[in-house]
């Protein structure tokens, strides 16, 4: 999943797949640490969506990637492309199912003065019975948490994209997870089994439905 975003023009963590005592064990790279010579490491400034939304962990009142569009807006130093990098990590967890996508497994990172978004981390995904809707864990747009193309656009703006902008982007994730997500598994070692449980995650038939409002 981190190769499939790292595809999709996400910033990723650093990962690799290694072989140890006969089981395949997954290494991330923190992103949040920096070798400093001999005197061990430095460590970044690193705080939660949750944090900066001010919600809380057991309530989804402020779990919204708009309302952390906004923020990313206020705290970083490259405000358009950092909300438009959150822009693809939530299109990206709409395709793929992500629905383990709350605020504690987004985050700003800071090695310097400057503040950004973090490489994205912990992506997984989920296959529901209903092939009609998924709802990711945050709000998306004007239709809650539908992880829906359509509620993806309606408030693109907060993201500093305009429609045009957006519907590209969806559009060619779309085509790079329907085409590459199943080699890519196979490639990484994911046994044929395996691809076929997880194949109702990609792309599911009710993204693309129309919503009415109600």
């Amino acid at each position: 999943m981190l190769s499939l975003a790292k595809m999709c023009g996400i910033n990723t963590a650093n990962s690799k797949v290694v072989r140890i005592a006969g089981r395949d064990i997954l290494l991330v790279k923190r992103f949040d640490r920096e070798k400093a010579g001999k005197k061990g490491y430095r460590r970044a400034r690193m705080v939660s969506a949750l944090t900066l939304l001010g919600a809380e962990e057991n309530s989804k009142e402020n779990w919204s990637y708009p309302a952390l569009a906004e923020e990313l807006r206020r705290v970083c130093t490259n405000p358009k492309q950092n909300a438009n990098e959150l822009f693809r990590r939530m299109c990206f967890n709409s395709l793929t199912s992500n629905l383990d996508d709350h605020p504690r497994n987004h985050a700003i990172l800071a090695k310097d003065e400057d503040w950004q978004i973090s490489p994205a981390y912990d992506l997984t995904p989920s296959v529901p019975i209903a092939v009609d809707r998924r709802d990711l864990a945050m709000t998306i747009g004007d239709f809650g948490r539908y992880a829906n193309e359509q509620n993806l656009l309606s408030q693109c703006a907060r993201f500093h994209l305009n429609h045009d902008e957006a519907k590209n982007i969806i559009t060619e994730m779309t085509g790079i997870i329907q085409s590459s997500w199943y080699d890519l598994a196979r490639k990484k070692t994911v046994i044929v089994r395996d691809c076929k449980a997880i194949s109702g995650a990609f792309v599911y038939p009710g993204f693309s439905h129309e919503v009415q409002k109600v």
